[in-house]
């Protein structure tokens, strides 16, 4: 039996969900953005009508606001937009139990088997999500994940398209290739070095030759071109492994000693330190990736000699990696870490004493956790990060909830 696949895409869901509860601003042009005071100040999401001023995702807000003065900025309410994704996969579920995230807004679903077509389900789900959420989805109808997904962004707002095997080569095979799920910015360019432009460009292309650019990634973009990629979608109650647990931020201003980079560093990792320890997850390798004001960046990471959960010492890792990998040639706009590596077991050091010391930290760190639950993020705060609060004060461990999902998992 032939798959149905769909891939079901809230269309500007942040910025649906903010118009939907400010009446005053739906007929505006409306951005979900950062603080543009504080200079964590992206575009996430925009209205239909700001997209009319040629405003993009990720652009920077003082740029937005050149375009379109009088748009309007709110800041994400992450609580609400996960309840909406709820209620959603709620409607999804009376179609099938396969319901795959991609995110909080799309999702894929494997109704393969179902009474009705795909596209009858679709236009239900479309229908009825419009109704009883007062939002709009897009969905794509297919044989496959990848497929599906391209249908969902074919056609936009509120929108079925079905992407067939009889019909697939007349809607995929034309569009650049930089639409295809996994084709980021240098693969594209990449691509195009080649002559290889279009989808249909990829899918005709000699599978030697892609692997012998791209290695086994070349296998897997041939495989999506033509529509043979066949992963399945993964079951409603399928829980997926967690790779890495991580924070970044864009500083308030820019960092411009090791003493800056010192105190953003200490946040997030007092925060990857308190969700890893929420997890029961402990790590040995800490990542860490640098942006300069330039916008040019780098990742490193190192290996512990133990699995960890204690703050103070990602941050020793982290300053490590910055100290021996950065000359501050710029100064500093961003700075990430994250954990992998994970074990549930202690690994002892070899010299006395270190393992109750280190577990000594840990029931200090948890209890300042329990603090903080109750009490708020700033009930406790370290002396040193009082010197910059500025630098020091703001949250990463509740206001940076959202993460994306890889296709791999």
């Amino acid at each position: 039996m032939e798959r149905t696949i769909l891939h079901v895409d809230c269309n500007k869901f942040y910025a649906s969900v903010e118009c939907l509860y400010r009446p005053e601003i739906r007929n505006k042009p409306v951005a979900v953005g950062g603080d543009p005071e504080n200079r964590h100040g992206i575009i996430l999401t925009k209205n239909e009508i700001a997209s009319r001023y040629n405003i993009s995702v990720g652009e920077p807000l003082w740029k937005a606001y050149q375009k379109c003065p009088d748009l309007v900025v709110v800041p994400p309410n992450y609580p609400l937009y996960m309840r909406f994704s709820a209620l959603a996969r709620r409607i999804y579920a009376d179609y099938t139990d396969y319901i795959e995230p991609f995110g909080l807004d799309e999702n894929w679903l494997d109704v393969t088997g179902c009474m009705m077509s795909g596209e009858e389900i679709s236009q239900e789900i479309r229908r009825r999500v419009k109704e009883e959420l007062g939002i709009t989805v897009s969905i794509g109808v297919s044989f496959n994940k990848i497929f599906a997904k391209l249908g969902s962004d074919y056609k936009k707002p509120d929108a079925v398209t079905v992407i067939s095997k009889n019909n697939y080569r007349d809607i995929v095979w034309p569009l650049p290739c930089s639409d295809l799920l996994m084709v980021g910015r240098s693969t594209t360019k990449k691509l195009n070095y080649y002559g290889i432009n279009t989808i249909g460009d990829l899918a005709n292309s000699d599978p030697t030759f892609l692997r012998s650019v791209f290695g086994k990634n070349g296998d897997m973009l041939h495989s999506f071109a033509n529509g043979t990629e066949s992963s399945p979608v993964r079951h409603i109650d399928d829980t997926v492994d967690v790779k890495s647990v991580g924070n970044s931020t864009t500083t308030p201003r820019d960092l411009v000693n090791n003493e800056d980079i010192k105190m953003v560093f200490r946040v997030l990792c007092e925060s990857v330190a308190t969700r890893l320890r929420e997890q029961g997850l402990r790590g040995n390798v800490v990542t860490v990736w640098v942006r300069s004001n330039r916008l040019s960046s780098f990742t490193r990471q190192t290996k512990l000699k133990a699995h960890t959960d204690i703050s103070t010492e990602l941050l020793d890792a982290a300053m490590r990696l910055f100290t021996s990998n950065y000359n501050w040639a710029y100064p500093v706009r961003s700075l990430g870490v994250s954990v992998s590596g994970f074990d549930f077991e202690y690994e002892q050091f070899d010299l006395a004493g270190s393992v109750e010391q280190r577990e000594k930290m840990e029931r200090l760190e948890t209890a300042i956790d329990t603090l903080k639950r109750r009490f708020g993020n700033y009930c406790i705060t370290r002396a040193c990060q009082m010197q910059d609060r500025e630098l020091s004060r703001f949250n990463p461990h509740d206001e940076h909830v959202i993460h994306p999902v890889g296709y791999f998992g």
